[in-house]
């Protein structure tokens, strides 16, 4: 018989989560779990935030908190603008009916990032006790909505949290074809003019890495956010002038 993985910690609310190199190691059958249990309130999340945890279940799951090692992060100077993505934002820049807009529609993003098919995927994490938190933590001014508006609809997006000088990705939708790569973009624009280095990725995947986010150690990951969650927050508005930030030579342009 195999040896057992070490149990999973209960917590009760308001209870400290253990230390992150606790968590479940690649040799787990759920790699990067932690614990189980607490509650969705503001000050839980923005506790495990600032120490690289962050919460995904399933409906009829308990709430389970996760810390991967290593951890996908996109460092804003690393992200690649391909060319055909490039094509598409100045096109998007020039026509006077495409904006992108932040938090004008929180609750319809997240809502949105919750219903769309995936593959591989028969359900979605964001259930709606989610759902309610992260409203909640937009409320508080700690998530926000990267909204990309086209005619005056709303066709793609992703929400995030933000601590500091760092922000956490969660999940991302389009209605239109390139209108999450657009809010994405226009995210990693934001945080170039706001001085914010790295988003948090949380998991890898292809699409991801084919825009330059990477993989680093936990403990790497760790140190950054103590060098940034106090840091004061950027003003999340987002100004024409920031497309600057990406569409110029400093931007890597693969094929």
């Amino acid at each position: 018989m195999g040896k057992l993985p070490p149990p999973v910690p209960w917590l009760a609310e308001g209870e400290d989560f253990p230390p992150v190199g606790s968590a479940w190691s690649q040799r787990e059958p759920a790699p990067g779990l932690l614990a189980a249990g607490a509650a969705l309130d503001e000050a839980t999340l923005l506790q495990a935030y600032s120490k690289g945890i962050f919460p995904w279940f399933s409906l009829g799951q308990p709430v389970l908190w996760w810390s991967p090692d290593p951890r996908m992060v996109l460092r804003t100077e690393n992200f690649r603008l391909h060319r055909s993505l490039r094509k598409t934002l100045n096109y998007f820049v020039d026509r006077a009916d495409c904006e992108v807009r932040i938090d004008s529609a929180f609750e319809p993003v997240i809502k949105a990032c919750s219903s769309k098919p995936r593959a591989g995927q028969s359900g979605t994490w964001i259930v709606p006790d989610m759902v309610q938190a992260y409203c909640a933590l937009h409320r508080a001014g700690y998530a926000h909505s990267i909204e990309t508006w086209v005619g005056g609809r709303l066709v793609g997006g992703l929400y995030c949290v933000n601590l500091g000088r760092m922000v956490f990705g969660e999940s991302m939708f389009a209605h239109e074809t390139d209108a999450s790569k657009i809010a994405l973009s226009a995210l990693v624009a934001f945080c170039r003019a706001n001085h914010v280095a790295m988003i948090d990725c949380q998991q890898n995947t292809q699409h991801l890495a084919s825009l330059g986010a990477g993989e680093i150690r936990r403990t790497q990951f760790v140190q950054h956010l103590r060098q940034t969650v106090n840091e004061p927050a950027p003003l999340w508005q987002f100004k024409p002038v920031y497309w600057n930030q990406i569409l110029t030579a400093r931007t890597l342009t693969p094929p």
